[in-house]
């Protein structure tokens, strides 16, 4: 069972990023965290295509989300690498994440994350996001 809900999730990006365009958590359970952000025509690229700061965004914020739906609102855990791999074109709609926690150790945690056009079943870009996490967890 996770730590945190959807809607615990939910309230904490909302929080964190106020005024910013907040991805929606759709989903989480034991073993994964799916989000989706709404995408307009100003995250698009000439060519029709999805930005890639905005992919790294969610994937970032995706990784963020399922560290704490395991551990708790942890505010304080900061990104310390992210490596991305664009595999095709995205579409200009919403963008879906997937993630998996792949470590959760004491000092560090590592999360994979699988981006895709809602709609589509076709991956767009995966992610491996390294967080690094506070001394002490409250």
């Amino acid at each position: 069972m996770p730590v945190l809900s959807v809607d615990e999730l939910q309230a904490i990006l909302v929080a964190a990023f106020p005024g910013n365009d907040v991805p929606r958590v759709e989903s989480v359970d034991d073993h994964e965290v799916v989000m989706s952000i709404a995408v307009s025509d100003r995250h698009g690229r000439p060519g029709g295509t999805l930005s890639g700061p905005t992919m790294m965004t969610l994937a970032d914020t995706a990784a963020w989300l399922a560290i704490m739906s395991q551990i708790g609102p942890v505010l304080l855990a900061v990104t310390t690498s992210l490596h991305i791999d664009f595999l095709r074109k995205p579409q200009l709609t919403d963008l879906m994440a997937k993630t998996r926690v792949l470590k959760l150790g004491r000092k560090l945690a590592v999360v994979e994350v699988e981006l895709w056009s809602r709609g589509s079943m076709d991956v767009v870009a995966k992610a491996q996001v390294t967080y690094s996490l506070p001394t002490a967890r409250e």
